[in-house]
Parts: structure tokens; sequence; C-alpha cells
């Protein structure tokens, strides 16, 4: 399973429900990324989306805890083993856990590569994800060239767990 995320120099991921900052070219790697897969992610992360509505050409699974929660054109379930049974039914390589911290932090463990667009800067931030490179669980195993959007400097990594 994949998960996939932009962070900046302290691994922060949002602020007041927004992301920190938005790169085209960051955007089109995750929609070629993404695309025709299966993609998990929170109520909260859903609310961001443009009309609150399901991203398109993908196979969208909502977690969350509201029984009441419904989103057309979108699988919601209600906690982590209800996730797990539902994605029984696609390829492990075709699933991309994509946000926010909570989805981040209780699928981690059930992901082996991580898709890591990190922002060489310091924003004012609320939300995090956890720091893969402090973590011995996981190596770089793939960096592109340094990437520039005006005043930013950026790299796409793949983390993978260590076998």
């Amino acid at each position: 399973m994949n998960l996939i995320v932009a962070v900046d120099e302290n691994w922060a991921i949002g602020n007041k429900g927004d992301l920190l900052v938005r790169i085209p070219a960051d955007h089109k790697m995750f929609r070629q990324e993404t695309t025709g897969k299966v993609v998990v992610l929170g109520r909260k992360t859903m609310d961001t989306f443009p009309g609150g509505q399901p991203l398109k050409n993908r196979t969208n699974i909502v977690l969350s805890k509201n029984p009441d929660y419904k989103v057309k054109d979108a699988i919601v379930v209600h906690s982590v083993a209800e996730l797990l049974e539902e994605l029984k039914n696609y390829k492990s390589e075709d699933i991309y856990i994509i946000g926010g911290t909570s989805v981040y932090e209780q699928m981690l463990p059930y992901c082996d590569v991580a898709h890591v667009t990190k922002i060489d800067h310091a924003y004012d931030a609320d939300a995090y994800f956890p720091n893969l490179d402090a973590d011995e669980n996981w190596e770089i195993t793939a960096d592109s060239d340094e990437q520039y959007y005006f005043d930013l400097t950026y790299h796409f990594l793949k983390y993978e767990r260590k076998k």
C-alpha cells in the first residue's frame, strides 16, 4: 500500500484545514500517481476538495467516525478494521493513503511505499506527518533532482519500508 504526501522541512502538512502551499508540479505528480487508483482519505480532507466531492477517475474511500456520513460517488467506512476489509477488494499497489493527519497515522503501519514531496521551507502549521527520516524502518529509495517553484525548492522522494 502507498501513501502520498507533501511536507515541509518539519514534516508539516497543513494549517487551519488547508494545504501549506500549492505547487502545480506536485499536483500533477499526485494526479499521475493516483488517477485510476484507489484513494483513502478522511472526512476533513474530503471537505477541502472542490464542492466536497470525490476526486474524479479514482475510487474514493472515506474514513469517518460519523455513522451518518455519506458522500455521493464515494465508499464510506467507519473504522480501520472496516477500511482494511474494504481494501481487500483492490490490489495493494493501487491503494494510496492521501490524508489527513489521523488517516496517515492510522494507516502508516500498513504502507510499504511513501511518495513524499519534501519542501525546503518551514511553514506555520498545525498538522504534521510522522518524520520518516527519523524512523529506522524507512529509507529513501528515489530522489528527484531539485525542483523549483518561484523561490521554493523541493524534491520528490520515494521512501520504502525496509524488509
